[in-house]
C-alpha cells in the first residue's frame, strides 16, 4: 500500500496535473464565440459556390449548357478542395512556427501534416482556419467559369483551374496573407480584394480574350436560359458574402460586425 502511495504521488498525480494544466491552457486560448462564427462563415462561403454561383451562371447560359455549368462548379468544389488539402494550403500558409519565404510557403503542411485536433490558429482551431481558407480557394477559380462558359471543354476547365490554383492563387495568397513579400511591403487585403478578386478578374479577362466569342455570337440568338434562377443565385451570393467578408475578421468581434454592415450596404 505504501509503495502504491509513493508511485501515485511521484508519477500518476504529477501527470494528471500537467494534463489538466495543458487542457486548461488550450481551453483558455480557444474562443467559443470566434470558433462558432468562423464555422458559420465557412458554410456561408461554400454556400456561395454551391449552389449560389452555380445557379447564377446556370441562369445566364443557354438551356443546352445549364447542366454543364452546374457540373463545372460542383466539380471545381471537389477538385479544389483536394488540391488545397494536398499542397495548396501549405504553399499559401506553410506551417506554424516556421519563418516563411517571400514567394511561397514551406511544405511542412502537405496533406495538413502539421494540423491536428489541438493545433490552434489564433483563437480558432487550425483545422477551421484551413477549411475557411479552402472555401476561398474554391470560389475564386469558380468565378472564372463565367468568362469561358459555353466555350471550354469540361476536362480543359479542370486542368486550367488546377494549374491556376497552384501557380497563381496559392502564391499570391502567400504573398499577401501568408507572410510573403506583399504583406511585408504593407499591402492591406482584408477579405480577398487582391488575393481573390483581382487575380480571378485578370484570369477571366485573359481567358475570354484567348477563347474568343461564342460560335454564332451576333447572328444566333443567345438569350439567357432562366433569369429567375440567376436572381435566386444572386440572392444566395448576397447572403453568403456576409461569411466571406465578415468571416475574414477571423473572430466574432467589432470588425466582423462592421464588415457585415458595410457588405450589406454596398450590395444595397
Amino acid at each position: 500500500m505504501a509503495a502504491f502511495k509513493r508511485i501515485f504521488q511521484t508519477s500518476i498525480l504529477p501527470s494528471v496535473v500537467l494534463l489538466l494544466a495543458s487542457t486548461g491552457a488550450r481551453a483558455d486560448e480557444l474562443s467559443g464565440a470566434d470558433t462558432a462564427w468562423i464555422l458559420t462563415s465557412t458554410a456561408l462561403v461554400l454556400f456561395m459556390t454551391i449552389p449560389g454561383l452555380s445557379l447564377f451562371y446556370a441562369g445566364l447560359v443557354r438551356v443546352k449548357n445549364v447542366l454543364s455549368v452546374l457540373m463545372q462548379c460542383f466539380a471545381l468544389t471537389c477538385l479544389m478542395s483536394v488540391l488545397w488539402f494536398a499542397v495548396g494550403y501549405t504553399m499559401a500558409f506553410g506551417s506554424a512556427g516556421v519563418e516563411q519565404g517571400p514567394l511561397i510557403g514551406d511544405f511542412g503542411n502537405v496533406f495538413f501534416a502539421a494540423i491536428n485536433v489541438d493545433t490552434m490558429s489564433g483563437t480558432i482551431p487550425a483545422s477551421l482556419f484551413a477549411i475557411f481558407q479552402m472555401t476561398f480557394a474554391i470560389i475564386t477559380p469558380a468565378l472564372i467559369v463565367g468568362a469561358f462558359a459555353e466555350r471550354m471543354r469540361f476536362s480543359a476547365m479542370l486542368i486550367f483551374c488546377s494549374i491556376w490554383l497552384l501557380v497563381v492563387y496559392a502564391p499570391v495568397c502567400h504573398w499577401v496573407w501568408g507572410g510573403g513579400w506583399l504583406g511585408e511591403f504593407g499591402l492591406q487585403d482584408f477579405a480577398g480584394g487582391t488575393v481573390a478578386h483581382i487575380t480571378a478578374a485578370v484570369a477571366a479577362l485573359v481567358a475570354a480574350m484567348v477563347m474568343g466569342p461564342r460560335k454564332g455570337f451576333g447572328t444566333v440568338p443567345m438569350a439567357p436560359h432562366n433569369l429567375a434562377i440567376t436572381v435566386a443565385g444572386a440572392g444566395m451570393l448576397w447572403v453568403g458574402w456576409f461569411g466571406f467578408n465578415a468571416g475574414s475578421a477571423l473572430g466574432a468581434n467589432n470588425t466582423a460586425a462592421m464588415a457585415m454592415l458595410v457588405t450589406h450596404l454596398s450590395a444595397a
